[in-house]
């Protein structure tokens, strides 16, 4: 089909690859096809091959086409952005591969009912998830008056295999919603695009051999027409370099740790350097799995543990908490793995743990070194509400003349009475676990109350 004038939503299409055994043909002579270099998006209609796909949970209705309003020709793209609690937005893929490499910009021409801020528009993003080169620009100034954008493109030459041509997302302004129009989106090559300043977020992280890390903060400063845009993107354009390769190997943006040591990823566009870098600090990491727990299944409520049934953990690092957490296995035995570790938010909010009839609280802890380490139950109280007025919480600090003592390098159980928790006068309503301490990286399993 044309998909010129037409408008999917969530569309979805499969190539269908037809083939008979037997037949065999001469191709040496045939020329390879020319890449598809169209530069199209929407003129009065879609680009060939074009169509919409609306982001999950925006306004499938918001967009449509216009032939009241437009910058030039017959026709516009009207996005009728919602009022709160909604938004507007999709991805403008193509069914065929087109070559970019050739243009410095992505363009379009837009207006609005009233003097408003695009949330961001950019390019590189086909709504699959999949997508390795988008960039974008956040906080667009529009006016009631046709506007021509420029959206640098940080490096054409990733551009050469690319399916996402145009995207945006716009939410109510002042707590309404209003109009807002594009035209003549294309992409092209536009004078006064220069002066590249690439930069990643700097960051120090410890690690474990086996873990992923993603390159964070990636963007790139441009003069346009002698002012600065600056283009959010991801990793992809940049071609990154490890110290170590022993230590820390890196592809489109991701860390692999595969060795002890300390590595540092720096990275360039181009042939200009990125300002920033990431030290990968590879910390020692348990070789055995945490001893088997014993008790009855029927003693037991679990939070994680290979050995019971677990009850429903909303998040194993709460938004609020400073610490990163991965899933890893050891000897064939799941663990919680704790990196940059200040203190981590474990919440079981949605479905709070009764333990009224338990006696202990259980976990099992490998620290590679440190101090200090702590362990924080938190009880909501019969509202199930945070700060309700019926809160209670206790936490414990363990050290090296605690009982158990805390030392590294080795599985410590903390089977530790609840009524240790001498300021947890209710335990029917737990919804948090917080742990936190000095020790860097913590390695968790077996965690649950029993009685």
């Amino acid at each position: 089909m044309s998909g010129r004038n037409s408008i999917l939503v969530g569309a979805t299409g499969a190539l269908v690859i037809l083939s008979s055994a037997g037949c065999t043909r001469d191709t040496s002579h045939l020329e390879p096809v020319p890449p598809n270099t169209d530069p199209l998006v929407f003129s009065d209609g879609f680009g060939e091959g074009v169509d919409f796909r609306a982001f999950l949970g925006s306004d499938l209705t918001a967009l449509s086409f216009d032939t009241s309003e437009h910058y030039q020709g017959t026709t516009s793209l009207k996005v009728a952005v919602p009022g709160p609690g909604n938004y507007a937005g999709g991805a403008f893929p193509t069914g065929s591969i087109r070559d970019l490499s050739g243009y410095n910009a992505l363009t379009f021409w837009a207006k609005a009912s009233q003097v408003a801020t695009l949330d961001i528009a950019g390019l590189g993003n086909d709504n699959t998830g999949t997508s390795k080169y988008e960039a974008s620009w956040s906080g667009i100034p529009l006016t009631t008056t046709w506007t021509k954008y420029a959206v640098p493109i940080p490096l054409p030459a990733r551009l050469s295999q690319e399916r996402g041509l145009f995207f945006f997302a716009e939410g109510p302004e002042g707590g309404a919603g209003y109009n807002l129009w594009f035209d003549e989106s294309k992409f092209e090559n536009v004078p006064g695009i220069s002066n590249p300043r690439p930069v990643m977020e700097t960051r120090t992280v410890g690690s474990f051999v086996g873990a992923n890390i993603k390159v964070t903060g990636t963007q790139t400063t441009f003069s346009v027409g002698g002012a600065d845009r600056t283009v959010s993107h991801l990793p992809g354009y940049f071609t990154f370099a490890s110290s170590a390769d022993s230590v820390a190997v890196i592809e489109n943006g991701e860390v692999q740790v595969v060795g002890g040591g300390t590595a540092t990823i720096t990275g360039k566009l181009g042939a200009v350097d990125v300002l920033g870098e990431l030290v990968v600090n590879v910390v020692a990491a348990p070789s055995e799995a945490a001893p088997t727990p014993l008790h009855p299944v029927a003693d037991v409520v679990s939070l994680f543990s290979n050995s019971y049934p677990n009850a429903v953990v909303d998040r194993w690092s709460a938004d609020w908490d400073r610490a990163d957490v991965t899933d890893f296995a050891i000897a064939g035995n799941d663990v919680k793995t704790y990196t940059n570790l200040i203190f981590a938010g474990i919440e079981f909010i949605a479905a709070p743990i009764d333990a009224t009839q338990m006696t202990h609280f259980h976990l099992d802890l490998w620290v590679p070194g440190g101090s200090v380490f702590r362990i924080k139950l938190v009880d909501f109280g019969a509202d199930g509400a945070f700060a309700g007025g019926d809160d209670v919480e206790h936490e414990l600090t363990f050290n090296a003349s605690s009982t158990p003592p805390l030392s590294a390098e080795r599985w410590i159980g903390f089977d530790i009475p609840l009524s240790d928790f001498t300021r947890l006068t209710t335990r029917g309503h737990l919804a948090q676990l917080v742990i936190s301490g000095n020790t860097g990286t913590a390695y968790v399993d077996n965690i649950y109350f029993h009685k």
